[in-house]
């Protein structure tokens, strides 16, 4: 995959500046702040693409026994300095902030990991644990006239078996963190219609936010298996 070079990415600013080169009355001149502005936002996406592929692999060194003092050595820093870029805590999503079925599909989804030997929750773990009964995740595939069974075959197929004996220590992948990131912010913009709350608190997330999440990442295993099902992310 070729990487865009400083040309491209100079017309993709000239392409996506809506105002930049609207002439002004008394000049002829592109709007040079305005270009700026959009040349600082195509960079920030940049950098953050760039920092999720570089977190990715750092993760997965970690699930794989590699050592801070490993992973800094490949990165060419300190152990302290890539523990304090990449050991930030993360947000924990515990069984108070998920309705009971999205709680009872998540013991579908450690079973799968424990099973297969994996130290980690992936996209496919996730999806494999929503379709393993019937909940709002399968109650929607149903009605976009995707089969909740084929589904749940098709992930299954995808598992790899590892080593890990470590059940209590397993950790979420950075797609389905951020999976579950989106459902959280989904379930908050549906509200309290129709979603199990607590008093005082924000809607719980149910099954089919997280399977919105699962779509609309974009990566992953379970990304893919729904989009070889045929499902219409702008339809979900």
């Amino acid at each position: 995959m070729p990487l865009p070079d400083l040309d491209d990415l100079i017309a993709e600013v000239d392409r996506t500046c809506d105002t930049a080169h609207r002439a002004a009355t008394s000049q002829e001149q592109p709007d040079w702040l305005a270009l700026l502005t959009t040349a600082a936002g195509v960079a920030g996406q940049l950098q953050a693409l760039a920092d999720d592929l570089v977190e990715d692999y750092v993760e997965h060194c970690r699930m794989h026994g590699h050592s801070w003092t490993d992973v800094g050595a490949a990165l060419g820093v300190t152990r302290q300095a890539v523990q304090q870029r990449f050991q930030a805590p993360h947000k924990r999503y515990g069984p108070e902030t998920m309705t009971g079925d999205l709680r009872l599909a998540m013991t579908h989804v450690k079973r799968a990991a424990v099973q297969h030997r994996n130290n980690y929750i992936g996209t496919e773990h996730l999806l494999w644990g929503l379709t393993a009964g019937t909940n709002s995740a399968t109650r929607l595939l149903r009605s976009l006239e995707v089969s909740p069974d084929d589904i749940h075959r098709a992930v299954g197929a995808r598992f790899s078996v590892g080593a890990s004996q470590a059940a209590e220590r397993i950790a979420w992948t950075p797609y389905s963190r951020r999976a579950i990131a989106i459902a959280e912010e989904r379930a908050c913009a549906e509200g309290h219609e129709g979603v199990e709350h607590r008093e005082g608190a924000e809607p719980l997330i149910d099954c089919h936010h997280l399977l919105h999440g699962l779509a609309r990442t974009g990566r992953g295993v379970a990304a893919t298996v729904l989009a070889e099902a045929g499902l219409d992310l702008s339809a979900l």
